[in-house]
């Protein structure tokens, strides 16, 4: 990995970091082939139960594209400048997804353009209460990306994403709360420590329902209630056969706090 990114494994959590707090963690070429490798990782690694995505500093979680590389590239005449959706931001917010795993964004301030993307592309967002998101995209002339497009109407609605996308502004951490795009807002000194919090508790949890979980809510945006109901009978018989509710209700049973193997 690249040093503008850190990636650890710690006690089934991996925690991936984007490092480079001097250009409000923009994304550049080395950054984004170096979240990619360390997504698709993660995503990869049985050892790993749950995702912690953060980065580094306190201004910025990420304002997305580095537009100073970018108009670079523009200049040099690089006929695949706008390549970087497919190779980089497309297979990152795949893994982040579609991982039978939850992925928890600890947003410690402004995320932008790519960087809202990839925060929605989490599971649960823990939020600074000095952090804003902005959608960006139409404010440079570009359309969506980073999946923005497909998580944003999921989480505030069709009108209110139209809204936010053609007329970019900033969100404030509140509002992001109360439009459910922060799950968990924090006092900003305390963000990385709740985050870490809430991610661990994940990683400790009953990993195998929560796959189910994410991957029932996923179906059900796409599919009708008798198919959802369908895909909800096939997801609780693999959780039901699972260790972990066996170990769940002998715990319940006994009054003890489980401890679950991820199987």
């Amino acid at each position: 990995m690249a040093d503008t990114v850190l990636y650890e494994v710690s006690d089934g959590l991996a925690t991936i970091t984007i490092n480079r707090p001097e250009a409000m963690n923009a994304l550049n070429i080395a950054t984004k082939v170096a979240l990619r490798d360390a997504v698709q990782a993660a995503a990869g690694d049985d050892a790993v139960r749950a995702v912690l995505l953060t980065s580094a500093g306190e201004r910025a979680f990420c304002v997305g594209q580095d537009l100073k590389e970018h108009i670079g590239l523009l200049a040099d005449g690089s006929t695949s400048v706008m390549s970087t959706v497919k190779e980089h931001y497309n297979p990152v917010v795949r893994a982040l997804t579609e991982m039978p795993k939850p992925v928890v964004a600890g947003v410690n301030g402004v995320a932008a353009g790519a960087g809202f993307g990839l925060a929605l592309a989490a599971d649960y967002r823990v939020v600074a209460d000095t952090a804003g998101f902005n959608t960006s995209f139409a404010g440079v002339a570009l359309t969506a990306d980073s999946g923005i497009s497909w998580t944003l109407p999921r989480v505030v609605g069709p009108g209110r994403a139209a809204d936010l996308l053609l007329f970019p502004r900033t969100i404030k951490a509140q509002e992001a709360y109360e439009l459910g795009i922060a799950n968990r807002l924090v006092p900003a000194g305390e963000l990385h420590a709740e985050a870490e919090k809430v991610a661990r508790a994940l990683a400790e949890g009953p990993t195998v329902a929560y796959a189910a979980i994410k991957e029932s809510v996923a179906y059900g945006f796409s599919h009708s209630l008798a198919e959802t109901l369908e895909k909800e009978d096939e997801l609780q018989t693999r959780a039901g056969a699972s260790e972990d509710h066996a170990i769940a209700v002998r715990a319940f049973v006994n009054k003890e706090q489980p401890k679950y193997l991820g199987r």
